[in-house]
């Protein structure tokens, strides 16, 4: 068998063993991430960005038409972000500049590496869920994607809240327990084309547990998993910290079909089981805010419009809540003997919540492409780029909003389907069959009315 037939059979098929390792495949992968330098180099380029658009945002015209880190920031790093979490996971928290700060402290001594607390470990999911609330409503409210300076005064406290964990605990606790970006890559993650994970038949009489705990001056994984510890895409930044620490060739990254881990942790996970209802109802009350009708129902309210868009957004969210509790209910069952509670509905809407937040991103980034050259000739004085503006029809944009939708729900309903075969084979009512699939739909039909 070929290794591009394996490929695609890794990718559609169901079955857990086909999936192909991608470091054997192309061993210059491995190389590439277990090389500390290569992942220094990208981490500089995106320091070099970070530092660009701080810099920009603070010390450079205030008005958006004259300052590029608007679009730097919201335009290009956030969708590129997102489009990010489809292929490579956590990935990009592995090159993050966020914790860059807090690991230099690290290197130079200033840290008290004190035991993480219990009640971060435990509530830590609740607070971070919190915080990617208050960004969401911040960048709306507060026009935080419009604004130079709150960008810049934005990413500088994500910088300052890794670095003050940085100096109070070891590794990059900020990352692995309250990071709200973080927090939703993980989530968003579970959706990934690719997995890192080790071959526990090479694990097994491992003594050195090296990988988690470092060697010498080699710094073990720094959100305290280790590779033989990795279940799920949740955590793992896929940093390449325990490649070359581990003597047993263990790590694998894996290509599989992107709706394996969905299927088996059922919403399991709490993570997502907090982030998905509001991510659905943020990104309805986001979209529902840029139409016309949004204005005359905030002169209705008699509300200016942080209080309207507040209440939109509660709404939204508990609507979104009450329909998943609702959806999950039809199941008929939501707790097992063995591993607890769970939220069927919750990993059935996961490819439309996490395609929802890249459409949403991709009409900012559709608004404002086609003025960054001229906004950086007007930002350096430079004019003759003024002629070189120019803007996407709305049309195309929301006809690949819809398509990426579509598929959002076309996979959810697989994900359906396949619970119906498995793990529900013969539980489900018929009526129950139906409304979760009504469900599904009206969630797509709320996203198609909001957008066009």
């Amino acid at each position: 068998m070929t290794w591009w037939t394996k490929a695609l059979r890794s990718l559609i098929s169901s079955d857990e063993g086909e999936r192909l390792d991608l470091f054997r495949v192309f061993p210059g992968t491995r190389r590439f991430l277990a090389a500390r330098h290569h992942y220094a180099y990208l981490r500089t380029a995106g320091d070099v960005l970070f530092v660009v658009v701080v810099l920009s945002g603070i010390l450079g015209p205030q008005i958006p038409e004259k300052n590029v880190a608007v679009f730097l920031s919201w335009g290009v790093l956030w969708p590129t972000i997102v489009l990010s979490w489809f292929f490579v996971g956590r990935m990009w928290c592995g090159i993050c500049p966020f914790p860059g700060l807090g690991v230099f402290l690290q290197r130079k001594g200033w840290t008290f590496s004190l035991p993480i607390p219990k009640v971060l470990q435990k509530y830590g999911v609740y607070t971070s869920v919190f915080l990617l609330a208050l960004i969401i409503w911040i960048e709306v409210v507060a026009g935080l994607d419009q604004s130079p300076i709150g960008t810049s005064f934005f990413v500088l406290s994500i910088v300052l809240g890794a670095a003050i964990f940085a100096v109070l605990f070891p590794g990059q606790a900020w990352c692995r327990h309250l990071c709200p970006l973080g927090r939703i890559s993980g989530a968003a993650a579970t959706l990934s084309i690719t997995e890192f994970r080790p071959n526990h038949e090479k694990c097994r009489g491992c003594t050195t547990f090296a990988c988690k705990k470092g060697v010498g001056d080699k710094r073990g994984c720094p959100v305290y998993l280790g590779a033989f510890n990795v279940q799920n895409n949740l955590h793992c930044l896929v940093c390449g910290h325990c490649l070359p620490l581990c003597d047993r060739d263990s790590p694998q990254l894996l290509l599989r079909n992107p709706y394996s881990e969905l299927v088996r942790n059922k919403g399991r996970y709490i993570t997502c089981s907090y982030i998905v209802p509001f991510l659905i109802g943020s990104q309805l009350a986001r979209f529902f805010r840029q139409k016309p009708f949004y204005s005359q129902l905030e002169s209705w309210l008699g509300m200016p419009d942080a209080m309207s868009f507040s209440l939109i957004l509660l709404v939204a969210f508990i609507f979104s809540l009450l329909l998943i509790k609702l959806g999950s209910s039809m199941f008929g069952i939501n707790e097992d003997p063995m591993f607890g509670k769970f939220s069927p509905m919750v990993p059935i809407l996961i490819p439309m919540a996490f395609t929802g937040e890249l459409v949403y991103r991709m009409t900012f980034f559709a608004g404002g492409i086609g003025d960054f050259i001229p906004t950086l000739g007007r930002q350096l004085g430079v004019e003759i780029f003024s002629p070189l503006y120019f803007s996407i029809p709305d049309f195309p944009v929301q006809i690949l909003s819809a398509f990426f939708l579509l598929n959002g729900s076309i996979a959810g309903l697989y994900i359906f389907w396949r619970f119906c075969l498995e793990d529900f084979e013969g539980i489900i009512k018929f009526k129950n069959f139906a409304g979760i699939n009504l469900l599904v739909g009206f969630f797509l039909l709320s996203y198609l009315a909001v957008i066009f």
